[in-house]
């Protein structure tokens, strides 16, 4: 069962991440392998950063509820990647199925 916050907060997360993909200029052989590099990258960050959050509170550092808005974002951002690898191994076994 899927929360219906959490699907549109992943939704907007892939909206995002595809603006500030084309906000970037366009350089010559940029395609869809940059914009992957990229989203990857931010989802990695994402990540890092709610990592650093929990550390910090855990050191006393920082505020709870800030920790708790990036391990959500972190959450938020790793179903995104998740959901995404999903889809390309479906296509993938979808290519391998079809006759030649």
């Amino acid at each position: 069962m899927a929360i219906p916050a959490a699907a549109a907060a992943a939704y907007q997360a892939v909206q995002q991440m595809g603006q500030t993909a084309a906000a970037a200029p366009s350089a010559a052989g940029a395609g869809f392998s940059d914009f992957l590099s990229g989203a990857i990258k931010d989802s990695i960050g994402t990540i890092a950063k709610g990592e650093q959050a929990a550390t910090q509170q855990v050191q006393g550092k920082t505020n709870l509820v800030d920790v708790v808005q990036s391990m959500n974002a972190a959450e938020i951002t790793l179903d995104t990647v998740v959901a995404v690898r999903d889809k390309v191994v479906a296509a993938y076994q979808s290519i391998m199925n079809m006759p030649i």
